[in-house]
């Protein structure tokens, strides 16, 4: 169900970020996203609702993104810095 988001080849610049930093996401499942070459909290805040869907089912974890609001935590930490 859903819909595999869009991922990269690399991380950009070979710098990947901190996914554990999400809460909810532990090495285990940040090494899983970084798999289907997700790196960056962008990515994640981009998420659609088809996205979430997929990657839920995929991690085995449905509902937990929208619980533990993985897309909002990932805004907040793509946001530039004020």
């Amino acid at each position: 169900m859903g819909k595999r988001p869009p991922g990269l080849e690399a991380a950009r610049a070979g710098k990947p970020d901190e996914l554990t930093r999400i809460k909810g996401i532990g090495p285990g499942n940040s090494q899983r996203l970084n798999g289907l070459g997700i790196y960056h909290f962008d990515q994640i805040a981009a998420w659609s609702r088809d996205e979430i869907a997929w990657v839920g089912t995929y991690l085995a974890f449905p509902g937990r993104i929208d619980r533990e609001n993985w897309v909002g935590q990932a805004k907040a930490l793509s946001a530039p810095a004020q």
